[in-house]
């Protein structure tokens, strides 16, 4: 284990017409840059930086209008990439390894697809999964549950369940995640680079246990098809809860991400 004397980097890190909170424990451990759920902040990959400890440099930051950022006029799915060059560029870091959560999961696989001579590895937690829902159905089934949920959503905020946005906005976010997650399949048999899962069991917020089981099936050609892609982990705890009582299997597949690339480069 590698102790460092550099003392950690905590602030605002100015982006487009918003800024991001950013922390970075800096030091010469092997980067990893954490991506958050949807409308989640940092604060879910705490005990997976517990787990992995000083070894490894860990890179946290909530994206626009979550956490301790500031809101913006672009809440777009590839504003939320680029924010991923803003994040190196301030860190200094050039061959990140990703670690996504749901949302965040896609978001990693599609930075990864337009660097992918820059990329260690990605670890995908229950996300970057093709299949979505999509077209007008699925749109309004998406806008039904967040006007349903309009009244919790500021109650969720302090929890860091939900953003600084509108219910729309927030059903906006989830219906251009879902038609991203949909037309996925391509970027996955792009990968050459190590890609690891962690998938959950049984339902979530949004999908019931049956509905998300056949979601995560839809990987399964993928994975016959691309060697560099697999499950490292297949955890008993649901979407929501994953990165709380199965961590240690999230930093597992960091670690077994890691030893796939450096034994690549061998």
């Amino acid at each position: 284990m590698t102790t460092s004397t550099v003392p950690p980097k905590t602030g605002m890190l100015p982006v487009d017409d918003t800024q991001l909170f950013l922390t970075d424990t800096r030091g010469p451990g092997r980067p990893v840059v954490y991506l958050n759920g949807c409308y989640g902040d940092r604060r879910p990959w705490l005990p997976v930086i517990s787990e992995l400890d000083s070894g490894w440099r860990h890179i946290t930051y909530d994206e626009r209008a979550r956490g301790r950022s500031k809101r913006s006029a672009d809440y777009s799915f590839d504003a939320c990439v680029r924010d991923i060059d803003a994040v190196l560029a301030a860190t200094g870091v050039d061959r990140p390894l990703l670690v996504g959560w749901s949302y965040g999961a896609a978001i990693a696989a599609h930075w990864a697809d337009r660097n992918p001579d820059r990329v260690l590895g990605v670890v995908a937690v229950d996300g970057a999964i093709p299949y979505g829902l999509t077209g007008e159905a699925g749109r309004e089934r998406i806008r039904r549950l967040f006007r349903r949920m309009r009244w919790a959503l500021p109650l969720f905020r302090p929890f860091g369940m939900a953003a600084r946005m509108t219910a729309d906005q927030h059903a906006d976010i989830n219906i251009e995640a879902n038609e991203i997650n949909a037309a996925i399949e391509p970027v996955l048999d792009r990968v050459n680079y190590p890609l690891r899962y962690v998938l959950a069991t049984g339902g979530s917020l949004g999908g019931g246990k049956e509905e998300m089981e056949q979601m995560r099936a839809s990987l399964d050609p993928v994975l016959a098809r691309n060697p560099n892609v697999k499950v490292s982990a297949k955890v008993p705890s649901n979407h929501s809860h994953i990165l709380r009582k199965d961590f240690r299997a999230v930093a597992a597949a960091v670690r077994e991400t890691a030893a796939a690339h450096d034994r690549r480069v061998r």
